[in-house]
């Protein structure tokens, strides 16, 4: 049995270090048993109870806010994706990918497309006739045209400004739209999900791979604590904006994952909804028919 004195100082040893008090508090009493079965439902974890942003109030909404820290880590971005993630990003990409190998689709937009990297691997593997990548940061945007250019494929991948929220295209235009990283930098996750439904054609997928948060013990407690401490201190070290880095597990914290996400993407419309976890839950792919 623990001591009431030694449940105190562990519940504030968790406050003092860790910033996300409410999971710690969770986690802490849950592992102690001392939460019955039935009082489960009534503690869970608020989602998107408040905006997330990567800076301070009064610097702009968050799409600007998420502009700005983009065009600020766009020369590390990449870099830095693999170095923390120890390549397994890369695997990551292609079992999203693979989610539209039997529809073959000819045209995909990739919303939120960044330095690229998903499309040039949805080149590889699907073989589309052309994809449109569109995103917030210029920056992003110019370090993708540098490869495209690079790899002497500007005939068959493109990128360009835009808004998830008000994509710059037609109505059922293409066979299929891609995110990656992206939706839970959306400044309104709905309305950016039902302009993802409208440019897709009747029967056209979308797939969305995104970070989830694991439930499994101890795959839950090793990932709060690198994504927390470790990723922030890495981002500090190599990218000049390390608030970008302690925006991340931020950000996936209020995250609507799993189910939510799937009950989302059907309120806007969506048909087929699937959640595919990953790694235990560190990651998920999320795809839905029009």
């Amino acid at each position: 049995m623990i001591s009431n004195s030694n449940q105190y100082n562990q519940y504030n040893l968790y406050n003092q270090y860790n910033q996300y008090n409410y999971y710690n508090y969770y986690n802490y009493y849950n592992q102690s048993n001392l939460i019955q079965p039935n009082q489960l439902k009534t503690l869970s974890l608020p989602q998107m109870s408040k905006t997330v942003i990567p800076y301070t109030e009064g610097q702009g909404t968050k799409k600007q806010q998420v502009a700005d820290m983009f065009n600020n880590i766009s020369k590390t971005y990449d870099f830095l994706n693999h170095f923390m993630s120890l390549g397994i990003d890369i695997i990551w990409r292609k079992k999203a990918i693979n989610e539209l190998k039997k529809d073959q689709p000819k045209l995909i937009l990739d919303v939120a497309t960044g330095t690229g990297d998903f499309a040039f691997e949805a080149l590889k593997i699907l073989k589309p006739e052309k994809i449109i990548g569109v995103d917030i940061s210029q920056g992003m945007l110019d370090i993708a045209k540098q490869k495209i250019a690079k790899r002497n494929l500007n005939d068959r991948f493109e990128v360009k400004p835009g808004d998830s929220e008000g994509l710059p295209f037609t109505a059922d235009a293409f066979d299929a739209v891609t995110v990656a990283y992206g939706v839970r930098n959306f400044e309104n996750l709905e309305q950016g999900m039902a302009d993802i439904l409208r440019v897709l054609k009747p029967s056209g997928k979308a797939v969305v791979l995104e970070f989830s948060k694991p439930k499994v013990f101890p795959v839950k407690q090793l990932y709060n604590f690198y994504f927390n401490y470790i990723t922030p201190g890495i981002g500090k070290l190599f990218s000049k904006d390390a608030r970008a880095y302690t925006y991340l597990p931020e950000s996936v914290a209020a995250f609507p994952d799993g189910k939510n996400f799937t009950g989302l993407m059907e309120k806007v419309g969506f048909k087929n909804t699937k959640c595919r976890p990953l790694a235990f839950g560190i990651c998920s792919i999320y795809t839905g028919v029009k």
